[in-house]
């Protein structure tokens, strides 16, 4: 535990803490890339769906079994996975991002696929891919709403085209539109060459519609969709990410959450202060500097408090020896102080990927984690009052 109070004043402060059972439902991944939650069936409950090595492949809720939708799509590994009912007719549509060959940074051949997936009539069947436009080094994928009745796939390569260490020409973050027939060429737009070595994206719903944010070595940028096209503006400029998350502090105003430097070993939440409600007045409160290749990061209320708490996951060994998972709970909305509380702490969970979801409807939310060298996919049920 990490107390940032005098003990005193830690005891007038009322906090609930969360409570979590694991359940493995997987013992045999191969690589966790990347995980998505949504409803494959349209039996109502969201399933879960992962990016493994070489497949992709969902497990059902309620016996988890595991369903392949392809496998060996591309010579080099599968990377990410992206997946929402975007059309309203209760099942997901899902992207995903595959040749992960991410020391090539120029070959179209050798490195980055999209591809779209074609659900079959019965879902637990092989799907079709269609392949899309794509960079080199493809990396991550979410599917956004730009307006009503409109999606994007927003599409994130880890370099641009011929870059070495980061330097060199700006990463295409690529807008596609799904046609009524998928099967037909889909349009696509680059929608930003700014940075130059990005990693993560995360979607958050304003209003209508939804604004991206995008991290990497140089900071943060918010995509937002205006007059027929997407824009961008700088929110965090200096400070190199890997994972960012966007949540609440309280009563609606944002909080952002990231880790840095590139697979680092900071957790920072950016709290706007006092007064004010817009991220671009954010200060910057560092939570925790013992991650070891923190590679997975959410922000979720698991206890009801109004308020967001952080969770992050790491893969490699930290000083102590471990890997695993952490949840960050606030004392207050400025992150003035907090206490920190082992989800996973061991030899059992190396951490590559992490999502939340209220997988069995009791209005709790839940915890899936993939493991990278633990070769595992957990669900962290949310026992919180039990």
């Amino acid at each position: 535990m990490y107390y940032l109070l005098p003990l005193f004043q830690l005891l007038t402060v009322s906090q609930q803490y969360p409570s979590f059972e694991q359940q493995t439902i997987d013992e045999q991944v191969s690589i966790g890339y990347g995980l998505a939650i949504g409803d494959v069936d349209g039996d109502g409950r969201p399933d879960i769906l992962l990016a493994d090595k070489k497949a992709f492949v969902w497990y059902r809720n309620g016996d988890w079994k595991r369903f392949v939708m392809v496998e060996n799509l591309t010579e080099h590994d599968n990377v990410c996975i992206a997946a929402r009912d975007i059309d309203g007719d209760g099942k997901v549509e899902v992207a995903v991002g595959a040749q992960w060959n991410p020391g090539e940074t120029s070959d179209t051949v050798q490195s980055g696929a999209v591809h779209y997936l074609v659900r079959p009539e019965d879902p637990t069947q092989q799907w079709t891919p269609v392949k899309l436009h794509h960079e080199p080094t493809v990396h991550r994928m979410r599917w956004a709403k730009a307006e009503e009745g409109k999606y994007h796939l927003i599409v994130l390569p880890l370099h641009g085209r011929g870059n070495k260490d980061g330097e060199g020409k700006g990463v295409k973050v690529i807008a596609y539109e799904k046609p009524d027939d998928p099967y037909a060429p889909w349009q696509h737009w680059v929608i930003d060459e700014s940075m130059h070595l990005t990693h993560n994206l995360d979607v958050n719903e304003v209003g209508d519609r939804e604004e991206v944010y995008v991290s990497g070595k140089e900071g943060v940028k918010v995509f937002f969709y205006l007059r027929n096209s997407w824009r961008s503006n700088w929110l965090i400029k200096g400070d190199a990410f890997s994972e960012v998350r966007v949540g609440r502090a309280e009563n609606g105003v944002p909080m952002l959450a990231a880790i840095g430097p590139l697979h680092g070993n900071v957790v920072a939440a950016y709290v706007p202060r006092a007064g004010a409600q817009k991220l671009n007045r954010a200060a910057r409160v560092v939570i925790d500097e013992d991650l070891r290749e923190g590679h997975a990061l959410a922000v979720a209320d698991f206890v009801g408090s109004g308020r967001d708490q952080i969770v992050a996951g790491w893969r490699n060994p930290d000083a102590a020896g471990y890997i695993g998972i952490k949840i960050y709970i606030p004392f207050n909305p400025l992150w003035e102080a907090w206490n920190t509380k082992a989800i996973d702490i061991g030899d059992d969970m190396a951490c590559e990927d992490l999502t939340v979801a209220d997988l069995n409807g009791d209005g709790k939310l839940d915890i899936i984690a993939s493991g990278r060298s633990t070769h595992n996919l957990k669900i962290y049920w949310n026992r919180t009052g039990e």
